[in-house]
């Protein structure tokens, strides 16, 4: 944007017409709402060519009118004079989106710096009357107004009246902005098809074609929903084809059912009959048993007094045997205390004999132990007269106490010093796993990266992978891409980073070999077919050049750093972006950098500046020296956020690889102290066996004299302690003869009371027998009566059964009856079957079992006929119904089907022939542009399925060199160059067929070399001064010295600058006359 200070100026773009003998006539019109026209000029025009453009605070200009030519118009001006300033107000003026310009997204941002508002009014050629649209921009609401031929309007109704004259500022064919360039050859095949057709089809191909893609979208549903209805009408034909005999045995169950209707009408009654009959017989039966019950009860009653005369016989014999059985228990357990008594005497006595026997052994044991004490005495004592002859061995005792102190000294000195070694050893393991710890966690970072890299660039990503397996295949270092490489140091300052680099450098490759870059593209662009970029780095470092200006004199202005020093990269990749893209000379500012923005592009004379929140770009106009500037609102960062500090990184190895070391130095330390411990462990231990050798040595004539008098003690204490054995004997003869006293007395009570038990059992014998003999008696005549009891009591249970028996017959024949009554339908008075049901039972079996067994092979064979029921028979007659239905509704869907068919191949027919024609038109035209460029290529329409019309597209298709193939035009396998001639040749292709009324193109020749952008001029003046042709703004800051130019050019020189002169005192001859001059001399 322009500065505060910049003197208002008021000027008007000249139309110049140029011929080829470098004779030129100037013409000049007058600023007025309306543009007039004369006659010859005016039938130049086509309807909605533009006649004037006016501009005021608008981006660069002041106030500015442009009077474009009705063909090609060459727009020319150096860099930042506001050429694309006129495409911007096209574009807005005409109801076009922000986005189409690829600048600032809000509309405010096309005013004036410092100005409230800005406008812009296009004039529009119609023959009945010409076309003028004012848009008024405001700034602080970001609104427009809308007028058009001086009346307001909505912005609808602009685009409406746009429209209509077919103007399509949106579509690349027709108007292609600067910063659009590259997209047009991003354009899909489809994209390209349907922007071709808007721009030079007739009106309705475009719209034949949306029909197509409708009727294709409908034929198909129709399709669809005829396929599903034939085969739904056809299973229900086949379902009922089915149903047909499910409802053929619906109707033989019905008859097996009816059947067993009218057997189970005849049962009851022949039930009942049967259960009259048996109810007679058990009447006859139960008379006959109630007399067998009285004769039975009349014999019972003798029988039973004799049981009980027997009985009272056995009564006091029975009382006798208990009293008997009670003594015999008493005397026997008399028997038994007497016979234990005796065994406890014959225990007494064997303890007696047990322990003059223990005596006898211990006499013997003393008197062994005391020869063997004797004989130890005596060896004790030749060793002690041997050790007299040995020396005194207390000094060398002393010498190896010495020793040994001095070595437990140094052996707490190793340990100390070993204790303090290993825990130096723990802290510096500590310190190396957190070190480790810290490590991976830097390494986690880069995989995240990896992993956005991933998502959002899956070739690029691949090619990383393949890179990481085969740096091998590389002579010089290959660097990932930047955006993993690169590590801003702190995360908010990413986003001025992302803003500086674009995109596809951030994921592209480096490489320091110009071989190693052809060699990884030829295998992951060309054989792997991925989408990657790739550059070089300087063959000369510039990561250390230093910036243009010193930091600390940008301080004053809020400048905190360049943007070099925001982040970190290897080497080479740090070189590259100072080369491409001068980082070591962008400031960074803040806030105060904003607000005080005017002085810092006035005096600091930066070309790029970034702020907290925005970047300005400031350029210099190349013929008045004039500044001029435009800022942009920074986004947020999108892959620069994660971060690793590359210093703290740094660091981070240097100090894992310290740790690393002193780790090790402690191991070897630890190592030698545990060596010299084993050594005097060693030492420690021979000396204390030496010690202990002498020790014993001194100390074993003490230790035998003390033994020897031990020894004699004993032995002396042994001979005192001795028994008397005769003593003894004695002693236990008397103790014996004292128990067999004893002994004696027991078993004369023992043999008394086996008498008197002996005497008790035989009496308890004679009056068992006595009692055997009545028992007996007794058990027959029970035995007896017993079974005349169960008699009685049989014949007693099968009179009740038969009385039950009757009752229950009795209830069930009236059950029956009222059960055969209620099957039949008749009154409850009626014991007569009507004579229908007579006829019918007449057919019928007789029998219950007859009955039976007809009843079950009625029931079984309708069993058989499962899952039917009067619902199979209603299911059949209304799916007939349906299946009528349906095929109406299925010649009706294929009746429109065809109908559709035919729709579509007349809309094909109309569409199809015209666009091939169109397309072999444009083909021709491009093929012969190429040709003229020595280069080849082609344009065809290509679909791989013809009756997809939504998959139909135009594939262009080059080649630059002979000795490859015919190329699709693709973003990445063309140069920018090579995609700029393309695009422009694409472009002059249509220009003759083209029925739109101007055509915009905005420095397309940038990327092109001196012979291509030549022999492109070349074609573009020859094609858009073509008197057929529509209308041609062609935008550019240069244009090669010695070019062909024709009468029909309008060439409108953009000056800019505060030295320019007011369009009142510029004078076109003079200024032709002083060019002439100069070209002389």
């Amino acid at each position: 944007m322009a500065l505060h200070c910049k003197r208002k100026r008021i000027s008007h773009e000249l139309t110049t017409s140029q011929t080829a003998n470098s004779q030129t006539t100037l013409s000049s019109f007058t600023n007025s709402n309306t543009f007039n026209l004369g006659n010859g000029l005016r039938e130049r025009f086509v309807k909605g060519s533009i006649l004037r453009i006016s501009m005021k605070n608008f981006l660069t200009y002041d106030h500015s009118d442009v009077f474009p030519g009705p063909n090609l118009n060459m727009i020319v001006g150096a860099n930042g004079t506001g050429k694309s300033s006129i495409v911007c107000a096209i574009c807005l003026g005409l109801a076009g989106k922000t986005a189409i310009l690829g600048r600032g997204d809000k509309v405010g941002l096309y005013v004036k710096r410092g100005c409230a508002k800005g406008s812009v009014e296009i004039e529009l050629y119609r023959a009945g009357g010409n076309l003028v649209i004012n848009r008024e921009i405001h700034v602080e609401n970001n609104q427009s107004v809308w007028m058009i031929n001086s009346k307001h309007a909505s912005q609808k109704a602009v685009e409406e009246t746009v429209k209509e004259l077919q103007i399509q500022v949106g579509n690349l064919c027709q108007f292609l902005p600067q910063e659009k360039v590259g997209e047009f050859a991003k354009m899909s095949k489809i994209e390209l098809l349907e922007a071709t057709e808007k721009s030079v089809g007739p009106p309705e191909m475009y719209e034949f074609h949306c029909k197509l893609k409708t009727f294709r979208t409908k034929e198909r549903e129709l399709e669809n929903s005829c396929k599903e209805k034939a085969n739904f009408l056809e299973k229900a034909r086949q379902r009922n084809e089915r149903n047909k005999l499910d409802v053929e045995r619906y109707h033989t169950k019905r008859r097996h059912l009816d059947r067993i209707q009218m057997l189970e009408k005849k049962k009851p009654w022949v039930e009942y009959e049967t259960a009259r009959k048996e109810l007679e017989e058990v009447k006859k039966q139960r008379e006959e048993m109630k007399k067998t019950v009285k004769s039975l009860k009349e014999v019972q009653a003798p029988l039973l007094r004799k049981i009980q005369n027997v009985e009272s016989q056995l009564m006091p014999i029975e009382n006798g045997m208990k009293e008997k059985t009670a003594k015999i228990r008493e005397t026997s357990q008399k028997c038994k205390q007497k016979q234990d008594q005796l065994d406890r005497k014959y225990k007494e006595i064997d303890d007696i004999k047990q322990a003059l026997s223990l005596q006898q052994t211990e006499e013997a044991d003393r008197k062994k132990r005391i020869a063997n004490t004797r004989r130890l005495i005596q060896d004790l004592q030749r060793d002690l007269d041997s050790l007299s002859s040995h020396a005194d061995v207390t000094p060398r005792i002393e010498a190896v106490n010495a020793e040994l102190r001095t070595i437990q000294e140094e052996k707490a000195q190793l340990d100390g010093e070993g204790q303090d070694l290993q825990r130096d050893k723990d802290e510096a393991v500590g310190e190396l796993r957190r070190l480790q710890n810290r490590k991976r966690s830097m390494e986690d970072m880069m995989n995240r990266k990896e992993e956005k890299l991933r998502n959002r660039f899956c070739d690029t990503y691949a090619a990383l992978q393949w890179l990481k397996n085969h740096r091998d295949l590389f002579e010089g270092k290959v660097y990932e891409p930047m955006m993993l490489v690169i590590n801003v140091r702190d995360p908010r300052n990413a986003k001025y980073i992302e803003s500086h680099i674009p995109v596809n450098d951030l994921r592209a490759f480096v490489f320091e070999k110009q071989q190693d870059m052809e060699k990884f593209m030829a295998e992951v662009r060309d054989k792997q077919k991925l989408r990657v970029n790739s550059v070089i780095a300087p063959a000369e470092s510039c990561a250390n050049r230093p910036p243009s200006r010193p930091l600390d004199s940008l301080k004053r202005f809020g400048i905190v750093s360049y943007l070099r020093e925001l982040f970190d990269a290897p080497e080479a990749v740090m070189s590259y972006l100072c080369y491409q893209y001068r980082i070591n000379d962008v400031p960074v500012g803040t806030e105060k950098t904003k607000s005080m923005i005017e002085m810092v592009i006035r005096e600091s004379q930066l070309r790029m500046i970034y702020t907290a929140e925005e970047k300005y770009t400031v350029k210099k106009s190349s013929y008045s020296s004039k500044i001029i500037s435009s800022n942009s609102a920074l986004r947020n960062s999108q892959f620069l956020s994660m971060t690793i500090d590359a210093d703290e990184r740094r660091k981070l190895e240097e100090q894992l690889n310290a740790a690393q070391k002193q780790v090790q130095v402690f191991d070897a330390r630890i190592k030698v102290n545990h060596e010299q411990q084993v050594r005097l462990d060693r030492r420690d231990n021979e000396l204390r066996a030496e010690k202990k050798r002498l020790s014993e040595l001194k100390g074993k004539r003490r230790q035998l004299e003390q033994k020897i008098s031990t020894k004699e003690d004993s032995v002396r204490q042994m001979e005192q302690s001795g028994i008397d054995l005769l003593k003894a004997d004695e002693e236990a003869k008397v103790k014996i003869c004292a128990v067999n006293d004893q002994k004696v007395a027991i078993v004369e009570d023992f043999v008394h009371a086996m008498k008197l038990r002996a005497r008790l059992s035989m009496e308890k014998v004679y009056l068992a027998l006595e009692a055997a003999g009545l028992t007996a008696e007794k058990i027959s005549m029970e035995s007896d009566y017993r079974e005349r009891t169960a008699e009685l009591r049989r014949a007693e249970q099968v009179f009740l059964e038969l009385d039950h028996k009757k009752t229950s017959l009795l209830e069930t024949c009236k059950n029956m009856m009222r059960r055969a009554r209620e099957i039949c339908n008749m009154n409850p008075g009626e014991t007569v079957v009507p004579e229908i049901l007579q006829t019918a039972f007449s057919e019928l079996p007789n029998t219950l079992e007859d009955i039976d067994a007809m009843l079950s092979e009625e029931k079984a064979r309708a069993d058989c006929i499962t899952g039917l029921s009067e619902t199979v028979v209603e299911e059949y007659n209304r799916r007939e119904q349906e299946i009528k239905t349906m095929e109406k509704e299925l010649e009706e869907k294929t009746n429109t089907l065809t109908t559709y068919r035919q729709n579509i191949s007349e809309a094909k027919e109309r569409w199809l022939i015209p666009l091939k024609q169109l397309v072999e038109q444009i083909n021709m035209k491009f093929s012969d542009f190429f040709r003229s460029m020595h280069c080849a290529g082609e344009v065809d329409l290509h679909s791989e399925n013809p009756e997809e019309y939504d998959r139909y597209g135009i594939r262009i298709r080059v080649k630059f060199r002979s000795s490859t193939q015919l190329h699709e035009l693709t973003p990445h396998h063309q140069s920018g160059g090579e995609r700029s001639v393309s695009t422009m040749l694409y472009l002059m292709a249509l220009q003759e067929l083209n029925r739109c009324p101007f055509r915009v193109v905005d420095e397309i020749n940038q990327g092109m070399d001196p012979v291509n952008e030549r022999r492109v001029f070349d074609i573009v003046v020859k094609t858009a001064c073509n008197g057929s042709t529509s209308q041609y703004f062609f935008i550019t800051p240069k244009l090669l010295q010695n070019l062909s130019y024709a009468d029909e050019m309008t060439i409108l020189c953009v000056h800019n600058g505060p030295y320019m002169l007011p369009p009142h005192e510029w004078n076109e001859k003079a200024f032709i006359r002083r060019s002439k001059y100069r070209s002389i001399q």
